[in-house]
């Protein structure tokens, strides 16, 4: 019979099949943990920011440019993350 506490798409998997979402979830969870680094190093750099946007002249903001780029780093890799993590987990 059929584990009830699963997502109906889940539900009567073959043993392939099974690793295959664990792999995919594993994957998904690397990418969380990627964000979660990128969310530290943001945090890091921002402690530049503001003295960069402030004192740097014209269009030459290199820590801005490298706080952008890992803000937008941080949003797809846990986006995607996310998405990979999606249904139940294996342990409750």
């Amino acid at each position: 019979m059929a584990n009830s506490l699963l997502p109906p798409e889940e539900r009567n998997l073959t043993p392939d099949q099974v690793e295959a979402l664990d792999n995919r979830r594993d994957l998904g969870h690397t990418l969380l943990v990627m964000a979660g680094q990128c969310a530290v190093i943001a945090t890091v750099l921002l402690l530049w920011v503001g003295q960069d946007l402030t004192y740097s002249p014209g269009w030459a903001h290199p820590m801005a440019y490298y706080f952008a780029l890992v803000m937008a780093l941080v949003a797809v890799f846990g986006i995607a993350g996310l998405i990979l993590r999606k249904g139940k987990p294996r342990i409750d």
